[in-house]
């Protein structure tokens, strides 16, 4: 759904529960990079094809123009830096070269508890124990938090139980929803039970996808971390949805934010919050992390990277299983964000290793002699974040 927003009686769009963008924010990073790196970065991490970005941005000898608003003729000047010397990224990791310098938050993905069912983070295969992504994340997280502040790091997590961050609920975003499915499904009554049901499920999904990670970005905020670190475990379609049976493939994958597409970048906000990142140069951090524990990864855990195939999401960099994808959480924390994503939670090998919970040495599953997998995760990324720093160096 778009939200039309008046700026001076002018029409513009933002996505939904947004704000409209303060272009001025912006004006610290004036002449703060190259003409050449501006359109590196802008070309082959934050917007890859140029037809996408081509009705927002101009780009001028000495300046890129940026259309403010999508029902606007009004710009953003920003000018470029005149040579290299003169620029000054923002890159919080390269002033550190130990663990115990920075200042880390862990975001463990979804909610879990009562509300993984909403959330379509809830599995049961027959009678055995349900699986639950936000239950999951969040002991992985308390896992890395432990090991990095041996390390000395200083670590928080966004939520430290299975409740929502956010005050809100889903009967708050009822008229919203409401007013999303007559937009939709014009001709559907009002007093039938399909469009009960779409208002239920727009209402849900305004809640924790929406207000549940615009709640946990303020706390990101106040934190003001040197990177954030979005805890995840990936999933398969299943093959047929109502007889639910486990996949043989197993792999993973890291995300850094990058990759808007035309009908991303098209709104306001959207458009604001990528240049934001381009110009505090947060993409050097995210990369060097990234690569690094998808490095990691590979190597404990022995999973082949995942590779994507439609246009949502661009290869970055070198290293296997490294990808670039506009997210909300990697979009709107101000900082530095590397999102995991390892193991497929319903795959054969990993649903037994869920079931086998945190244990200290080794178990076998599947006729293979393996460590808990919430160990082998939150190492994989200690390990990671170690190499990132000493690559730094």
């Amino acid at each position: 759904m778009v939200t039309i927003l008046f700026y001076g009686g002018l029409r513009g769009a933002v996505s939904d529960l947004a704000e409209l963008p303060d272009w001025e924010k912006l004006n610290p990073h004036q002449k703060t990079i190259t003409k050449e790196a501006f359109l590196l970065q802008l070309k082959e991490v934050y917007c890859p094809r140029e037809s996408w970005w081509s009705p927002w941005i101009k780009i001028e000898r000495n300046r890129a123009r940026i259309r403010k608003n999508a029902g606007s003729d009004e710009w953003y000047d920003f000018y470029f830096a005149d040579t290299k010397q003169d620029t000054n990224l923002s890159s919080n990791l390269r002033q550190h070269t130990l663990l115990s310098d920075l200042r880390i938050v862990l975001d463990p993905g979804h909610i879990g508890g009562k509300f993984a069912e909403m959330e379509g983070r809830h599995f049961v295969i027959e009678e055995g124990k349900p699986v639950r992504e936000g239950e999951l994340s969040l002991q992985i997280a308390s896992k890395i938090r432990t090991l990095l502040k041996r390390e000395g790091a200083e670590v928080f997590l966004t939520r430290e139980s299975l409740n929502p961050v956010t005050k809100q609920r889903p009967i708050d975003f009822n008229e919203m929803a409401k007013n999303w499915v007559r937009s939709r499904f014009p001709n559907l009554p009002e007093n039938e039970e399909g469009f009960h049901k779409w208002v239920r499920k727009r209402s849900e999904l305004l809640f924790y996808r929406l207000s549940e990670i615009m709640a946990r970005s303020e706390v990101v905020e106040k934190l003001q971390p040197d990177l954030v670190l979005c805890i995840h475990l990936n999933a398969a379609p299943w093959a047929d949805p109502d007889k639910k049976e486990l996949v043989d493939r197993n792999d993973f994958h890291v995300l850094v934010n990058g990759c808007y597409m035309g009908g991303e970048i098209a709104y306001d906000n959207q458009r604001f919050e990528m240049f934001e990142r381009l110009l505090n140069g947060w993409s050097e951090v995210e990369f060097s992390v990234a690569e690094e524990i998808a490095i990691s990864f590979a190597e404990k855990t022995r999973l082949p990277a995942f590779a994507y195939k439609g246009p949502n999401a661009l290869k970055v960099g070198d290293v296997p299983g490294v990808w670039a994808r506009n997210l909300l959480a990697n979009r709107i924390y101000s900082c530095p964000v590397v999102f995991l994503e390892p193991y497929i939670a319903n795959s054969k090998e990993v649903y037994q290793r869920i079931l086998l919970g945190d244990y200290e040495g080794e178990k076998m599953v599947l006729d293979k002699s393996r460590q808990s997998l919430i160990n082998e995760y939150a190492h994989s990324v200690v390990e990671g974040i170690k190499q990132s720093l000493l690559r730094a160096e």
